[in-house]
Order: structure tokens, then C-alpha cells, then sequence
């Protein structure tokens, strides 16, 4: 990647703070740099042909706050290693604070343990915690709870008010819409937009395929009674078979003696709960990745009435083949901020419309700098005061007699701008 163009003054001389980007979405900073009337300090970042990432910052970052807008991307790996490299390299360079603003936060799916899985979500904070990020701001997490992984003060920032006035602005005769959760997991979501609409709410129960939780994946089959036969009777006990093993001759009981099997979910049919006929459907749900839930819940609607379907979330992330899929849908539009970049996506698929939030962005930037800046002063004060403090304790100076030849003599100054005694100056 060629390098950004360096400012034409130095940028920390006036707001002291640096605005430093990645790969992952340059448009989005230079819109947040633009609205904060800066420009993007110089850095360089790119790939070796061996695909190691390589950062280079090109400005001194010593003693200044620096915001790093890095968000998830098609490559989010890559994204994530620009990101940890680039905080660390600010951080070795001695940076007063290191901010790091990511939108879309990857992972953030993956903040449950699944099975015998992990939380990647968690990794993920403590990686960035390590680089040297003294401060994270974000948007829309996936699950609030998701702030608890880091170490260092986390800004949620929220989506929905761009959201609403789309709704308000853009959709006509909006009064007569409903919103719809696509399954009960988002039904909060949807609830919180439907009232500050004061519109109907519906949600789709019932799943369309397996959910992830029921995979068979032996967790909670009991483990097998296995003792090993000492030439000893072994006690014809029901249920229980002999079985080799290395050689050697040992019994296990079969599944369901003595431990309780855990009951398969049974998954009702997919239907709507709420009333949708002849009205519009807003479905809506914090990320738009995989469509086919989606899609699935459009045509429900359709079929129950709804003459035409919106498609609403704060990050479009539109892997794969998701655009073709919601081009041949039966959803009319889908909006999504640009808290991702999905250009490639809106010319395989004219139904995606996008909400700029910069703004939102660059308003918290502000904030932070602003309330950072006061701190720093009432510091710069307190020090002031602790000065003048030890100055006024000095109770006597030292100084050479100017005629005379006598020697030296102690010379009378004031304690707290007052004079002191006659006594304690004929010391």
C-alpha cells in the first residue's frame, strides 16, 4: 500500500492528538479525519511477498494521544495484525495513549464457549491489551458482556439513532411498519427500536436448520464404566458386556445405565409471532453476514402479507455469496452502516443502501481528547500549587555581606506573604 502523503504541518503541534488507519476501511478514517478538520498522519502498512505485515510510522508519536481507526475486513486476520503491530510500534515509540477505534470488532461472534471450543473474543482483548491499547472504542458489540474481556476503559458507541432517522426519513408511510426480530435472541433489540418508533413488534420462532448447539459431538454422551478383569468374577450385572481391549479383559456398561441422557432440542416449525399483514417489515439485527436466515424469514413474511421488507444492521459484513443471494430475495432493500466496507458488495447487489456514521466517530474522538486535555490542565495546576507551596516553606536564604568584610548573614523573607517575628529573626 502506498504511503498516506504527509500533512503539510505537524498535526499534534495544534489538537495533540494523531489519527492513524490501516488497510481495512481508509475511507472511513479519512471521513472521520475530514470531520475532525485533521489530516491522517503518515504511516505505512502493507504485506512483505512472504505475507508478513511490515508497519512504519513516519511521524514522531512521543508524548501524544494516538487513535488508530482499524475495523474488520474480508481479510480479518490480516486486519488484526495491522492493528496489534501498529499499537505496538506507537507504544515503543514512548505514545502518551494509544486508542484504538474498531467499528466492527471481530470475534465478537465467537464470545461463548461452544463444546469443547474456546473464546476467541477473549483472546482477542488480551492481545490488544498487550500491544499497548490503554483505550477501545467500538460499535454495536455483538454482546455487551464482551466489554468484560478487556483491561482498559471500553466506549460502546450505538448505531441506532442513524438508524432511526433512515427509518423516519427514507421509508414512506413508515407509521405502518412493524419491526421483526428474525429470532429470539434479537427480539431485545427489535423491542428497543419498535418503541422509540412506537411501532408493532413481531418475531420469527422456530428454526430452519440445526442449530449448533444440538451437534452431535459426543459432550454430553456418559463416559463408558471400564474396569479391568484381575482374574476375579466379574458380576453378571444387566447392561454390562465384556470387551477386549490392548490385550487385556475389561467390561463397560452400555449407554444409559445409572446416567440420565440429555434430551435432544426439538425445533418447532418456523413462524411469525405478531401480526405483519399488509404492512411493512423492518427486520433488524446488529451484524448482516449470513443471509440465508435472512432470506428465510423475508419469504416468511411475504407469504404472511407483508408488502414490502427492509433489512436493517449496523454492520454488513455480506461474506461470500451474499449479495447475489439478497439480489434474488424477496427483501426490497437492505441498509447497513459503513462501519465495514462493502463497496464490492453494492455492485453485485443494487439493494444496499448505506448510513454514515463518521460522524458519531469522530464525535467520541473529540470527547475523549477534550476530557483528556481538562485532566492533564487540573494536573498541570495541582503541580503549579505543590510548587508555590514548597516555595513559601523556605524560612531563610543565605547570602554574602556586601560591605564590611563581616562575613555572611541570614536575611529576613516571608512565610505565606507575611513577615516573620522579631524573634525568630534575631536568630
Amino acid at each position: 500500500m502506498p504511503r498516506n502523503s504527509p500533512p503539510a504541518m505537524n498535526i499534534a503541534s495544534k489538537t495533540g492528538l494523531l489519527l492513524f488507519t490501516g488497510n481495512s476501511h481508509p475511507d472511513l478514517a479519512r471521513l472521520v479525519a475530514s470531520r475532525l478538520g485533521l489530516e491522517l498522519a503518515p504511516c505505512s502498512v502493507r504485506n512483505d511477498e512472504n505475507a508478513e505485515t511490515k508497519v512504519d510510522i513516519d511521524c514522531s508519536v512521543r508524548g501524544q494521544d494516538v487513535f488508530i481507526i482499524q475495523t474488520g475486513s474480508k481479510e480479518v486476520n490480516t486486519s488484526i495484525m495491522e492493528l496489534l503491530i501498529m499499537m505496538y510500534a506507537c507504544k515503543t515509540s514512548c505514545a502518551e495513549s494509544i486508542v484504538a477505534v474498531i467499528p466492527y470488532l471481530p470475534y465478537s461472534k465467537q464470545s461463548k464457549m461452544r463444546k469443547r471450543g474456546s473464546i476467541p473474543a477473549k483472546l482477542l482483548a488480551s492481545l490488544l491489551c498487550k500491544a499497548g491499547m490503554t483505550h477501545l472504542i467500538t460499535m454495536d458489540l455483538h454482546a455487551k458482556e464482551i466489554q468484560g474481556f478487556f483491561d482498559v476503559p471500553v466506549d460502546n458507541l450505538r448505531a441506532s439513532p442513524f438508524l432511526l432517522q433512515y427509518i423516519q426519513e427514507q421509508i414512506p408511510d413508515y407509521r405502518n411498519a412493524v419491526i421483526v426480530a428474525k429470532n429470539p435472541g434479537s427480539a431485545r433489540r427489535a423491542q428497543s427500536l419498535a418503541e422509540r418508533l412506537r411501532l408493532g413488534l413481531a418475531v420469527i420462532h422456530g428454526e430452519t436448520k440445526e442449530a449448533e448447539s444440538d451437534a452431535i459431538d459426543g459432550r454430553h454422551s456418559p463416559p463408558p464404566v471400564v474396569a479391568q478383569n484381575t482374574g476375579l468374577e466379574w458380576p453378571n450385572s444387566p447392561g454390562s458386556s465384556p470387551c477386549a481391549r490392548d490385550g487385556g479383559r475389561y467390561w463397560s456398561a452400555d449407554i444409559g445405565i445409572g446416567v440420565p441422557m440429555l434430551t435432544a432440542k426439538e425445533k418447532p416449525p418456523i413462524n411469525v409471532v405478531g401480526d405483519v399483514g399488509g404492512r411493512i417489515a423492518i427486520i433488524v439485527d446488529d451484524i448482516i453476514d449470513d443471509v440465508e436466515t435472512f432470506v428465510a424469514c423475508a419469504s416468511m413474511l411475504k407469504d404472511r402479507g407483508a408488502y414490502k421488507i427492509y433489512a436493517m444492521a449496523t454492520h454488513g459484513l455480506l461474506s461470500s455469496d451474499a449479495p447475489r443471494l439478497l439480489e434474488e430475495s424477496t427483501i426490497d432493500e437492505i441498509v447497513v452502516t459503513n462501519s465495514v466496507s462493502h463497496e464490492v458488495q453494492k455492485l453485485q447487489c443494487h439493494k444496499i443502501k448505506t448510513v454514515d456514521i463518521s460522524v458519531l466517530i469522530s464525535e467520541a474522538i473529540r470527547h475523549f481528547q477534550h476530557k483528556h486535555c481538562q485532566e492533564e490542565h487540573q494536573d498541570g495546576e495541582e503541580d503549579e500549587d505543590v510548587e508555590e507551596e514548597n516555595h513559601h516553606e523556605c524560612r531563610w536564604l543565605q547570602v554574602p555581606q556586601m560591605a564590611g568584610g563581616i562575613g555572611k548573614r541570614l536575611r529576613k523573607i516571608t512565610v505565606n506573604d507575611e513577615p516573620l517575628s522579631d524573634a525568630e529573626d534575631d536568630r
